[in-house]
């Protein structure tokens, strides 16, 4: 674990906040009291800051931040250590770490969960440490633990080439698995082939179904992890292996569907879902566990490592939102301090 001297903690700090919901425009640099740590919980001077699209929908008005949670968007930061709470015995002043947090994250200091921290391997700089928790606990819980992707078995990705998908094709190919992906353009397939994924299907002209029947011999995917449901959610229920398992992460399209429910019962499927922000604090240590466990040797090993596409300056995190909404990046978006 690498430390360094903390600095000294001002009263005031630089946050982000979102002015009223709508577009990127409303997100407004402003002036707000440094938070105090709590029980089990440390303060982290920020220098990096990921950008996801669960903070998009917060600054639209359609994901309110979970009771208890700061009002300022981010679930993602590095930085250092700089105050511990009562009952804190994990991290001091000084540790260098990255942590996933309920909110927060757009802003100089941020308080995190002592057990939704982990240290930063020492090769990974603090941008790319940024882009890491909300990814890494994502892909690994709901491919691994709740999908139960097994080695030699195929995985199908949506959005391959974003934050969750250039991990998903990392970590599924470090435990032996097959992966195929969609995504939305020749060079993100590219993208994603590069970092080693098997198939690559331009959803705008290739059909996936068909693709993935192709590509395993009419048997199909065994585990789908999907963020965009609507019309996905029957297709993928064609593109499924028996005893398919689909994991819905989110809705880019639509929550709801017309489907026919006797694929189900056919190919015994499993269609679960989960979300990460609303998890119980002791949900989120468990995960932190086993990522720690399972995925953070191959990180500080470089077998695994965040795909980065454009870092920000934190005043210009509306750009930055406009970047990801474009649907134009390749991987993580970041913000520094």
């Amino acid at each position: 674990m690498t430390s360094i001297p903390a600095p000294s903690i001002p009263p005031t700090m630089t946050a982000i906040a979102i002015r009223a919901p709508g577009g990127p425009e409303v997100l407004v640099p402003e002036e707000r009291p440094v938070p105090t740590p709590g029980r089990g919980e440390i303060l982290v001077k920020v220098e990096a800051a990921g950008v996801n699209r669960p903070d998009v929908m917060q600054r639209k008005g359609l994901y309110p931040p979970p009771p208890g949670a700061s009002d300022i968007p981010g679930l993602e930061i590095a930085g250092t250590v700089v105050a511990t709470g009562p009952d804190s015995t994990r991290w001091t002043r000084g540790d260098r770490v990255m942590a996933l947090v309920s909110g927060g994250g757009y802003a100089d200091y941020c308080i995190a969960d002592e057990t939704h921290a982990l240290p930063i391997p020492p090769d990974l700089a603090p941008t790319e440490a940024a882009a890491v928790p909300e990814t890494a606990f994502t892909v690994w819980h709901n491919v691994f633990e709740r999908g139960g992707l097994q080695r030699g078995e195929t995985l199908l990705v949506h959005g391959g080439s974003s934050g969750i998908g250039t991990m998903a094709i990392q970590l599924a190919k470090a435990f032996g698995a097959t992966v195929i992906v969609t995504a939305g353009s020749e060079e993100k397939c590219e993208a994603c082939r590069r970092l080693g994924a098997d198939v690559a299907v331009n959803y705008r002209t290739e059909d996936f179904v068909a693709a993935v029947k192709q590509a395993t011999g009419g048997a199909g995917a065994n585990v789908i992890l999907d963020m965009v449901g609507g019309d996905y959610i029957a297709r993928n229920w064609s593109a499924a292996a028996v005893e398919g398992r689909i994991v819905q992460i989110a809705f880019q399209a639509s929550p709801k569907a017309t489907v026919d429910f006797s694929r189900v019962m056919l190919k015994r499927l499993h269609h679960t879902g989960s979300t990460l922000r609303s998890r119980a604090a002791a949900d989120k240590a468990a995960i932190a566990r086993a990522v720690e466990r399972q995925v953070w040797p191959l990180i500080a090993a470089g077998r695994v490592r965040p795909v980065m596409d454009r870092t920000y300056p934190l005043a210009e995190a509306a750009a930055a939102h406009a970047r990801m909404e474009s649907s134009l990046h390749i991987g993580k978006i970041v913000l520094t301090a």
